[in-house]
């Protein structure tokens, strides 16, 4: 029989049940039927450091600072609120840094540079050049002033010379108009044609033929428009689907999606129905 605490007693509990960063990060992105390629593709964080960040490893983050900065994009790239990330993420390592106070401004002052002279020389110069320039613009007007008899004085008109002719006006270039928004409307009916458009925020899209030759997969930023067509069939994974307008075959979805939501979505010819 030992006298003391058992070896149990010494085991340290957590404070909370809640998951950690990168578990959470990692949970969230596979319910949303992303992989980390995708993520990656669409935040611009390479998968070395997206795994790591998964694996609750911030150290190949570069600091602090680029850490918060890489949650904070992998959160909203699979539909999960970085607030509580990022309040975690300080209450682990120390809290936010304070800011970087302001320079006095008469340390501002002290650095201005001082007002340049005028250059009268070079004021000089310029009043030479000119008056010269004057004169002899004058003296060779008068040296081809017309010789001889004018249609002033009862002679007759001076000839025009020849090899000359009249000013042909120049050709005016033609206005392209520029597309509008009433133009989807012309879609062709022998093929599939789908516009994705960014309206309330930023959103990832992947976009495919039938074939599965890939179309573009990246970010849509606000505002931003992307159109894409198929003969056949066109199919669609949207990472933030409550930000995008979707028109297909000339006709505006009424589908509302949820921000933050991850839709697979397949379109054909005809009447657009989603896959």
């Amino acid at each position: 029989m030992s006298i003391g605490n058992s070896p149990e007693d010494d085991r340290i509990f957590p404070a909370d049940d809640r998951d950690s960063i990168g578990r959470a990060l990692q949970q969230t992105r596979i319910a949303a039927g992303l992989t980390v390629e995708e993520v990656s593709a669409s935040t611009r964080v390479r998968i070395p450091i997206v795994h790591a960040i998964e694996e609750d490893d911030f150290s190949r983050c570069g600091g602090d600072v680029y850490a918060r900065g890489h949650i904070r994009t992998l959160a909203r790239a699979v539909g999960l609120d970085p607030a509580p990330l990022i309040e975690q993420f300080d209450a682990e390592h120390g809290g936010r840094p304070a800011p970087t106070p302001a320079a006095p401004l008469f340390e501002a002052e002290r650095i201005r540079p001082e007002p340049r002279r005028p250059n009268w020389t070079a004021a000089m110069v310029a009043a030479i050049v000119a008056v010269v320039g004057f004169v002899g613009f004058t003296m060779f007007n008068g040296n081809d002033a017309p010789k001889g008899t004018t249609a002033a004085d009862g002679g007759p008109a001076p000839a025009p010379e020849k090899g000359t002719s009249a000013a042909k006006p120049k050709p005016v270039k033609p206005v392209v108009p520029k597309p509008t928004e009433s133009a989807i409307a012309a879609v062709p009916q022998d093929k599939v044609t789908v516009k994705l458009s960014a309206i309330d925020d930023k959103s990832w899209i992947s976009a495919k033929a039938h074939d599965g030759k890939l179309l573009f997969d990246g970010l849509l930023l606000k505002g931003e428009s992307k159109t894409f067509q198929d003969d056949e069939r066109i199919d669609l994974v949207l990472g933030n689907a409550g930000a995008i307008d979707l028109y297909v075959n000339g006709k505006k979805l009424a589908d509302k999606f949820e921000s933050g939501q991850v839709e697979r979505l397949t379109y054909t010819k005809g009447d657009p129905e989603a896959g």
